[in-house]
């Protein structure tokens, strides 16, 4: 599953590559983080939203906890009762430059870096809905198995979409965007990378290890 991504573009360059109007004030950070606030294209608007679904939880004691953010949806779970509503209703593109996976052993994990091929800015597939918990409006990317290239690091990939099945996955019936969450059929760009996967500095070389 996804929980860091990279976006390198602005605010007007998503707004001008999805050719929809750039929403005021909607800037993010270039690492993406759960909890934090991202870029979606939705109802013809970029805008600002928390990445993850709010879930609501309780202590052994019964009271309420703060929300976990939910940030993946799983394609065979998009019509149970957690999402159903936003992917019948309200689906949306989320613009991705590149996202990690953890990689390694417990304690020195690191980052691995996926994109296209020649960096090419892409889209994955996602839901949004209203939210009181995090007071406004909040975004999920949806999962599919994942394709040869990450199949060791992990068994679930983001829904990438092509330019031509854009308006099919926001506009179209919940049974032909259904069709399009599926495993990503072209290449990818693997980085492997030293950087810890939970910040810090990076895992040094060990001697003899390639």
């Amino acid at each position: 599953m996804c929980n860091l991504y990279k976006l390198r573009r602005t605010v007007e360059e998503v707004a001008q590559l999805f050719r929809v109007e750039p929403a005021a004030g909607a800037n993010v950070a270039a690492e993406l983080y759960p909890g934090y606030s991202g870029l979606v294209v939705a109802e013809g608007r970029v805008r600002a939203m928390t990445w993850g679904f709010p879930l609501s939880l309780k202590g052994r004691d019964g009271r309420a906890l703060k929300p976990k953010a939910v940030t993946n949806a799983r394609d065979d779970k998009l019509t149970t009762a957690f999402w159903r509503d936003s992917f019948a209703r309200r689906r949306c593109l989320i613009p991705v430059s590149q996202w990690a996976e953890a990689e390694g052993e417990t304690g020195r994990m690191t980052r691995t870096w996926y994109a296209l091929p020649g960096g090419e800015q892409f889209a994955v597939a996602g839901l949004w809905r209203p939210t009181a918990e995090w007071a406004g409006d909040a975004y999920a990317m949806v999962m599919a198995d994942s394709c040869p290239a990450m199949a060791e690091v992990h068994d679930r990939m983001p829904v990438i979409l092509r330019p031509d099945q854009w308006a099919h996955w926001q506009d179209g019936p919940p049974e032909a965007a259904l069709a399009l969450a599926r495993t990503w059929q072209g290449e990818l760009a693997v980085e492997r990378t030293r950087e810890r996967w939970a910040g810090g500095a990076d895992i040094p070389e060990q001697p003899g290890l390639v």
